[in-house]
């Protein structure tokens, strides 16, 4: 049976040459970074190339560029650490309804804490309006964060124009870039970015290990309290191999960027096609051109999408549902309620996403396959046998 992959936004595989120079690093340059003698000084001299390297990634300094354990303690570790920084200045935060649970939940926290957070509508694409995040705005604003594209229905947000409206108003900006960082082009000068978050694992380098970007003159208070390491803001020994994969895969995205975006780019339409031909009232969920590269989301009528993901594995394909059916819950996915889809047309949705290892083959053997499990779902849907008088 084949195996097909189509699940890159929860994860990628790492680049091999990568996982080999990680395994060299752990054996070879076990030195702790903030040791005087040699050994210890070749790991830090990894930690400063890694930190050139996403540096680059984005158009920032080194000296911008904080190692973290990923994206959730990135987020974290910002709109916390800002919000405690400025708490003087106020207590106003804005964001969007779509953002990552790492973004929600922590607004959440800071809630309980006396904060007071905007959660700003999307429209049927999942996009903010610039306008309506300057309406937002009151003097009490000290933090905006609009992620840079959406994880489950893949959007690409206004982020320029939205920056320029931070800007404008002496307000900070920050971007969850974890999905994009990677895969579109990333300038935190022109989009007028003070702090980005992203992490290894969503373009082809280990997991546990990411950055944030901190412009420089931005305070932000600590996460993790110990040896000072990543001035002060986040302690502990560095993890030097997974900073060093970071940094490799950061320097293989920036290089293969563009030729990457353009075949895959091409698989994702030739996917959108095949589906919105061979299955009957299905919906693409995101903008239509301005989403990310790698990103399908369909909802299917008549079907529920944990059922959907279990039969799509016994065929060998891995995928994830924009309901969050497949954690526990029942509840179907808030981007997918965001952008105005009922209940029932939102638990049946499915996200398909790429990468550079998909191949032609992968999508041919998905349109084979996805439309007769569709069609066997459907056959026991009541609301389904319903509307076209089967019994």
């Amino acid at each position: 049976m084949q195996q097909v992959y189509l699940d890159n936004a929860a994860t990628t595989k790492v680049l091999p040459s990568i996982a080999e120079a990680m395994c060299k690093t752990m054996t070879d340059n076990y030195g702790n970074p903030s040791s005087i003698y040699k050994l210890g000084q070749q790991a830090k001299s990894i930690l400063d190339t890694a930190r050139e390297q996403v540096g680059e990634l984005i158009n920032a300094s080194p000296k911008e560029i904080i190692f973290t354990g990923g994206g959730s303690e990135g987020d974290t570790m910002l709109l916390m650490g800002v919000a405690h920084a400025y708490a003087k200045k106020g207590k106003h935060i804005i964001t969007t309804a779509i953002e990552h649970h790492a973004i929600l939940h922590t607004c959440s926290a800071l809630e309980k804490e006396g904060y007071t957070v905007t959660y700003l509508p999307v429209d049927e694409f999942g996009k903010v309006d610039p306008a309506t995040v300057e309406a937002a705005i009151t003097p009490e604003t000290i933090l905006i964060s609009v992620m840079y594209a959406n994880n489950e229905i893949g959007t690409i947000m206004p982020i320029r124009e939205i920056g320029a409206v931070a800007r404008k108003h002496g307000v900070l900006f920050h971007t969850d870039a974890v999905q994009a960082a990677g895969h579109i082009p990333i300038d935190v000068k022109a989009d007028n970015i003070d702090l980005l978050t992203l992490t290894a694992h969503k373009f082809h380098g280990p997991k546990g290990t990411g950055a944030v970007y901190i412009k420089q003159g931005v305070k932000t208070g600590s996460l993790v309290y110990g040896g000072g390491q990543e001035k002060g803001l986040r302690a502990g020994t560095e993890n030097t191999a997974g900073i060093l994969g970071l940094g490799l895969a950061a320097v293989h995205a920036k290089e293969n960027m563009k030729e990457n975006s353009k075949r895959v780019t091409r698989l994702r339409d030739k996917l959108i096609a095949g589906i919105n031909e061979k299955i009957s009232e299905v919906r693409l969920n995101g903008h239509p051109t301005d989403r990310l590269p790698n990103n399908v989301n369909f909802s299917i009528r008549y079907i529920e999408g944990e059922g959907l993901l279990l039969l799509l594995d016994m065929a060998g394909i891995a995928a994830s549902s924009g309901s969050a059916c497949t954690s526990g819950s029942l509840d179907p996915s808030h981007v997918l309620l965001a952008i105005g889809l009922p209940h029932e047309i939102a638990h049946g949705s499915l996200r398909l996403t790429l990468s550079e290892f998909t191949t032609e083959e992968d999508i041919d053997y998905l349109l084979e396959k996805l439309p007769p499990i569709v069609d066997r779902l459907r056959q026991m849907s009541p609301l389904y046998s319903e509307k076209y008088n089967r019994v």
